[in-house]
């Protein structure tokens, strides 16, 4: 009770500093009762209190879940400050309510460890059963093909080093692409080190990279290929289908990681029919806490465990299960699956006017790449330098990146490998979506980036300002 108390106390604080609002205008009608929040949207006190979920699961929101969950941008704005429009989901995006109140109920009332032989310990192994149930058929996989990790670079760095030191016997050689995440890139060069040879695929101008480049470099020493799905800054899709089945018929030996951090609910995941082995996902791009991932591991592929001890996750992965960010992860799979389509649709659409409102407003704009997902689009302002734009747009309480969080505004390899000038590269924005995302928002960019320019963009004498 103490800790129930604790926990409440600390939720109901933290909302006083924040304005917690309707995840959608209109929802409360003349002479209804106070809201419940609940899947997706609220309903009036009275209601059930609960929503459901896809398989009929229902997540109960309490008191203390209603004070202190967080839907979106529109939740997290201190009161009296402007909206926030946040516009940099592929660095993260804010925790969907059906998430936390997920993760509150298996800190609370579910807290049991799972590997623990009494009943609270049964609840939370069929929690963890559910939930490894619910993230194995967003991965197109079976349950047992599904190992929790903290994230994706601990995911990818499990598959790359289990892989590579799995394999070592039969040869030396890895293909990878040079717009690879740092958690790629970074075990890449660690294994370079360790006597393997590593083939760094370059791209296009557009950011793509063609099968028949990748069948171009295989050897017949080659045991690894790791190639991402969607590319993290510039959006773009790279052909997993065609180059896995290039490496089963020219390496049949040879194991492929397929990096899916930016593809999960942007693209449909279909591991086996890539020939995929192994398949890395995080939970925090899709709505889901930081801190946990998952590793798909094909049926019949086994690795070194990257962590040894108490023989958890099947062996693979030790340590006690975090089981309120596996909840949590769980929950935003079924939140996320259930409104898929729709929510693509209208990431598409946001994209489509963005782009029509560059072309209107900024058209001496320059777009980076050819995005394969709307979710992701990548915009060069030359003249004006991305890391002052950048202030600029948060005093508007914009928020957008200058390329991937993980490079801590460093120059971008990606665009460096698409061969990008240095003043595209200082100057490039990654705008990225997220299904909570509004037309008002991009709205607040284009007046934030028409302001920046007015300000930064260098233009001859009697020139008119954009």
């Amino acid at each position: 009770m103490r800790l129930r108390f604790l926990l409440w106390f600390g939720m109901r604080k933290h909302s006083e500093k924040f304005s917690v609002k309707p995840f959608e205008k209109g929802l409360r009608g003349a002479g209804a009762g106070p809201l419940r929040w609940g899947c997706r949207g609220a309903a009036p006190a009275g209601g059930s209190g609960a929503a459901p979920l896809k398989g009929g699961k229902k997540i109960k929101v309490t008191a203390a879940g209603k004070a202190g969950i967080i839907k979106s941008k529109r939740n997290f704005a201190k009161k009296g400050m402007k909206h926030v429009h946040y516009l940099d989901n592929s660095a993260t995006s804010p925790v969907l309510p059906e998430a936390a109140q997920a993760a509150m109920d298996a800190m609370t009332s579910g807290f049991g460890n799972p590997s623990s032989q009494h009943r609270l310990g049964g609840a939370a192994a069929r929690l963890l059963k559910e939930s490894r149930e619910t993230i194995a058929a967003a991965l197109g996989a079976q349950p047992g093909e599904i190992t929790f990790t903290s994230g994706g670079t601990e995911s990818i760095n499990t598959a790359l080093f289990g892989a590579a030191f799995k394999n070592r016997h039969q040869g030396r050689h890895i293909v990878t692409t040079a717009i690879e995440h740092a958690a790629t890139r970074n075990a890449c060069k660690r294994l370079e080190s360790e006597g393997f040879s590593v083939t760094y695929l370059a791209p296009d101008a557009d950011g793509q990279i063609s099968a028949a480049d990748f069948a171009a470099v295989l050897r017949e020493d080659t045991i690894l290929a790791s190639i991402m799905l969607v590319n993290n800054e510039v959006g773009s899709c790279l052909p997993v289908e065609e180059m896995g089945a290039i490496l089963a018929r020219q390496c049949p030996g040879a194991l492929l990681h397929v990096d899916a951090v930016q593809g999960l609910f942007r693209v449909p995941l279909t591991p086996k029919k890539w020939h995929c082995h192994l398949m890395s996902v995080s939970g925090h791009k899709i709505g889901a806490p930081k801190g946990v991932g998952a590793l798909y591991t094909q049926q019949g592929v086994r690795l070194r465990p990257y962590l040894v001890g108490g023989g958890q996750e099947n062996g693979m992965r030790a340590g006690t299960e975090p089981m309120p960010a596996i909840a949590a992860f769980a929950a935003a799979c079924r939140v996320r699956a259930a409104h898929l389509q729709a929510d693509n649709r209208h990431v598409a659409g946001l994209n489509a006017y963005l782009r029509a409102q560059v072309a209107e407003k900024l058209p001496w704009a320059v777009w980076n790449g050819r995005s394969g997902v709307p979710h992701v689009a990548n915009l060069s302002l030359p003249g004006c330098k991305s890391e002052v734009m950048l202030r600029v747009l948060e005093g508007e309480e914009v928020y957008v990146s200058a390329g991937s969080a993980c490079s801590k505004g460093k120059e971008s390899p990606v665009l460096k490998a698409m061969g990008l000038d240095h003043a595209r590269i200082d100057s490039a924005l990654r705008i990225s979506f997220s299904p909570d995302n509004t037309r008002e928002d991009v709205d607040a960019l284009m007046a934030g980036l028409q302001k920046g320019a007015g300000m930064l963009r260098r233009q001859p004498a009697g020139a008119k300002r954009a």
